[in-house]
């Protein structure tokens, strides 16, 4: 079996070919694999990617708020009765697509902490997989008003997850001036009565280009 990635663009090019000629239902796979390779990809157009993106904003939608991508419910490490050895991405999109467990409906999906210690369950400290450490998920929360005396209150509750090294997830304080500009915060000059709250989240594909996406509560 190989233990080393032969570089992200070549594996994430096979899955998503692969991707876009499956016939699975979208409810039929392990989404968090899937939102795995989708965000690799650039989430391409595509019926199980567009269910893989869907999940992972539904989980940034209070309440709770939940790590996006739970990593560690993908089984990566999963070995197979393959002749032929198969990179780490491949046999991602093997676990995904090509044999997809029939979907549990009756078997509800407990809440995951807001706090993870879980991990992949193979070694994600290469490279390849800098991607899942690239999302943040900014949990915004900002209010200024001036009182009788003319003074300015301002509260900020803004919160950052993030990814560690080997796609444990952790919260940790942050301000409104860590936010990433492509959110909608746009908090006035002086001290005029301003109230923002929402969940954004933004990342980087692979091949790094940047995407992002805001809820507002």
């Amino acid at each position: 079996m190989k233990h080393v990635i032969h570089g992200l663009a070549t594996a994430t090019a096979i899955s998503i070919s692969g991707l876009l000629a499956s016939s699975a239902p979208a409810q039929a796979y392990q989404v968090d694999c899937a939102i795995l390779l989708c965000l690799a990809g650039g989430w391409p157009a595509s019926a199980p990617c567009a269910h893989a993106r869907a999940v992972f904003i539904r989980r940034i939608t209070p309440w709770p708020i939940e790590p996006p991508l739970q990593i560690w419910r993908c089984p990566m490490g999963v070995s197979f009765n393959d002749p032929s050895p198969m990179s780490p991405m491949e046999r991602l999109y093997d676990i995904t697509f090509r044999d997809p467990p029939e979907p549990q409906e009756s078997t509800p999906i407990p809440l995951v902490r807001v706090q993870a210690d879980e991990q992949a369950d193979i070694d994600i400290s290469g490279d390849a997989f800098d991607f899942v450490r690239s999302i943040r998920v900014y949990h915004i929360q900002y209010r200024q008003h001036e009182n009788r005396d003319g003074d300015c209150n301002r509260s900020d509750s803004t919160r950052l997850g993030s990814y560690g090294v080997q796609g444990d997830y952790r919260w940790t304080r942050s301000n409104v001036g860590q936010v990433p500009t492509a959110s909608d915060l746009r908090i006035p000059n002086g001290c005029g009565s301003y109230f923002y709250r929402s969940v954004f989240v933004d990342w980087r594909d692979h091949a790094g280009n940047y995407g992002s996406e805001e809820v507002r509560y």
